[in-house]
């Protein structure tokens, strides 16, 4: 697409907004920049932006004078698509554009694309770092915290792009298309943004809409969402499984990874990675259907397995202090990322959770903590439902805090030698933090405090 003297909204100020300012600027068009926080300092605003930049900044409504002259629009990913403006757009039959979808238009190479409701960042993470270890020119890009504008102009056509997509960013694909995709599992989250269920899966499924059956889908076998999803999906299907053998996929079997397409291949064995738990199996495994879709050999890729460490913020490790081992899992924003770092520990242990209310239910949460959980500290604004919930579940050993430096010192005394402490929220951050990575990293400071 040319964008030359192209009117293009911008929606949103933050990281990608900016990014995607950036790119259009650099492809001639003429951005129009809107920050619907009407509290927003405008001196702020344009600080992030570059002076050599020209650009309208509207704060607040964007006037319907100013929408008629529009030629697209571009949505930063925390903008929702149902906003009262972002349909009258629609109506004038302007195109509605996510950021990812614009990266892509502007961006050169070969893309894999992954969602899911949990393991995202990880499998992202690491697809990115075996693809660094076959392919010269790797972009790791996405909602792993890189916007996808920063980088489209930087790609060549020799370029691989790994994108770790949510579900807000695939509300506003078009043409976006992965050589390879990967759902990696389908829970419920978001469903204040999303509403239904079965809107969150069919928004999960747009990441494979415009691919056709020359290219590859990699899915969980043992998720029954993305069992009923397969048939709808036109791309080439290929299964992973944590539980069972398949004719074709990759698959857990006792301590092997076994890759089966044309031949069978044993990529490698649990004890060759530093990764814990079955859901972080089940993430190498989609890594690694994926790599080996994109070509890269397999000793690229069991080199890069057995260097990956855990992302920031997922079951993170951060130290031992008389004898209790400390976890970061501040990426668990919802119930079933915590479900899986609650199945990862090994020992008795202090969970701290609470936060931010996405209208989760917590049930299956309390009913996974078994004999690993024996202390469940609480804290943030979903605090008195989770203690209701746990309660009604028969467990009782709750402790309430103000804040999450108090949830540390009192898993601290409640937690003994040999056992662990793990921040595991089963709930979004926004209700006292900035982000879960903000959550995260206040957890470790406060724990190398001890």
């Amino acid at each position: 697409m040319d964008f030359t003297d192209k009117r293009v909204l911008v929606v949103g100020t933050g990281v990608s907004g900016v990014a995607a300012i950036r790119l259009l600027a650099a492809k001639g068009a003429k951005p129009v920049v809107l920050e619907g926080n009407e509290k927003a300092d405008r001196e702020q605003i344009r600080a992030k932006i570059p002076e050599s930049i020209t650009y309208d900044l509207i704060i607040g409504n964007l006037p319907e004078e100013v929408m008629d002259t529009l030629d697209l629009a571009v949505l930063s990913p925390g903008v929702p698509t149902d906003l009262p403006f972002v349909i009258k757009l629609q109506d004038k039959k302007i195109p509605v554009w996510g950021e990812i979808e614009l990266a892509y238009v502007c961006g050169k190479g070969r893309l894999a694309a992954i969602t899911g409701t949990n393991g995202k960042t990880t499998t992202t993470a690491l697809t990115g770092a075996i693809m660094r270890e076959y392919y010269d020119s790797v972009f790791v890009v996405g909602n792993i915290g890189l916007p996808y504008t920063e980088y489209a102009l930087e790609m060549k056509d020799s370029s691989v792009t790994v994108a770790e997509v949510s579900s807000f960013q695939l509300e506003t694909i078009h043409s976006f298309r992965p050589e390879v995709s990967a759902i990696l599992n389908i829970t419920p989250d978001h469903l204040n943004r999303h509403h239904t269920m079965q809107c969150y899966i069919d928004t999960k499924a747009r990441i494979a809409e415009n691919q056709t059956k020359d290219q590859i889908c990699v899915l969980n076998y043992e998720d029954s969402e993305l069992k009923k999803l397969a048939d709808k999906i036109p791309a080439d299907i290929f299964w992973f499984s944590s539980a069972r053998p398949l004719e074709r996929g990759i698959w857990l079997d006792g301590e092997d990874i076994i890759y089966k397409d044309t031949e069978e291949i044993k990529i490698c064995t649990i004890h060759d990675m530093q990764l814990l738990g079955v859901h972080n199996y089940e993430n190498v495994m989609a890594a690694v259907a994926i790599t080996m879709h994109m070509g890269v050999p397999v000793e690229c890729i069991r080199k890069a397995i057995a260097e990956f460490k855990a992302v920031e913020h997922r079951i993170e490790f951060v130290r031992e202090v008389h004898g209790v081992r400390y976890y970061n899992d501040s990426k668990g924003t919802n119930p079933d990322a915590a479900i899986k770092a609650v199945q990862a520990m090994v020992t008795p242990t202090v969970v701290i959770g609470g936060g931010y209310d996405k209208q989760s239910s917590y049930e299956e949460w309390i009913d996974s903590f078994g004999d690993t959980v024996k202390c469940l500290v609480l804290l943030g604004a979903t605090a008195d439902k989770i203690e209701a919930t746990a309660r009604k579940a028969g467990f009782t050993n709750i402790i309430r805090v103000a804040s999450l430096e108090e949830a540390v010192k009192v898993s601290a005394a409640q937690a003994q030698s040999g056992e662990a402490v793990l921040l595991s929220p089963a709930c979004a951050s926004w209700d006292m933090f900035k982000s879960y990575e903000q959550r995260g990293t206040l957890f470790k400071e406060y724990v190398n405090q001890l």
